[in-house]
Formats: C-alpha cells, structure tokens, sequence
C-alpha cells in the first residue's frame, strides 16, 4: 500500500528515483514492473504497480465499445500505457509524452494512492490541494461517502 507525498526531482533524461520505502515492496512483489498512464481527469500521471494495472485493464476491457465515455477513457489509459522498469539504482523513465501531458518539469511530487501512485508537477499538486481543501465543504457527496466514516 502507498501512503504519502514526495517531493522528488525529475532529471533531464526524464527519469525519477521511487522512494526507498516503496522499492523493497515493488522489486519484492513486482520485479520492478510498472505502467505509467495519463489520468482522463487532472494533469497528472498515474502509476501502477503490474498487477494492479492489470485489474485496469481487464475492467477498461470490459467497457462497451459504443459508450463514448467508455471509449475516450480507453483511449487515454491505455493509448498512453508505458511499461516502466526500476533500474538498479531504483529510478524509472517517463516518456516524452507522459511529461508532455502532466507538464512534468524538475521537481514533481509522487502521491501514494494506496494500490497505486500519482506523479503532479509539483507547483500544480499544491494549485491542486488547496483547491481541494478550499473547496471540501462546498462539495456534493455520493451516497458511499455519506457513510464513510474516517
């Protein structure tokens, strides 16, 4: 499970070290295998653990093809679905195009989202929280939230 917010630096082939905390669980569990993916709703990136991804996809596959919704979800999560390797000094690469759609510069933040992580543009994360907690008492909740209890 992924918990917490990193600040981390990109460097400028595009790569950025995974948090020692998170690696001993990756390679364990993982080998190291990961997909990067654009996120449909923010100008984020979403990183998935290989078998967490593959949850995704068989529930992306299982979307009917006249949905539009449905359609231009597949065609984001998995038109821009990497393959992402740890290297040994437990780094991995970020496409052109992943950094293109997150507007990803030096320094990036890598949020734990329990099964799964998402990577901002650091100045655009906390655009992002303070409008989340600016805006938390104005928001409609569904009925699963209305009975969340934390």
């Amino acid at each position: 499970m992924f918990r917490g917010a990193s600040l981390i630096n990109l460097d400028a082939k595009g790569r950025l070290a995974i948090p020692t905390r998170y690696r001993t669980e990756l390679l364990e569990k993982e080998q190291g295998q990961l997909i990067c993916t654009a996120d449909i709703r923010q100008p984020c990136l979403l990183l998935y653990p290989l078998s967490e991804w593959e949850i995704v996809e068989q529930k992306l596959l299982q979307l009917p093809n006249f949905d539009e919704t449905g359609r231009r979800l597949q065609r984001v999560m998995l038109g821009y679905a990497t393959e992402c390797e740890l290297d040994k000094t437990g780094r991995i690469l970020l496409s052109p195009a992943l950094r293109q759609h997150a507007t990803l510069e030096k320094e990036i933040m890598l949020v734990g989202q329990l099964n799964k992580f998402e990577i901002w543009q650091a100045e655009k994360w906390q655009q992002q929280i303070a409008e989340d907690i600016g805006s938390s008492g104005t928001m409609a909740t569904s009925d699963e939230l209305r009975t969340l209890f934390l």
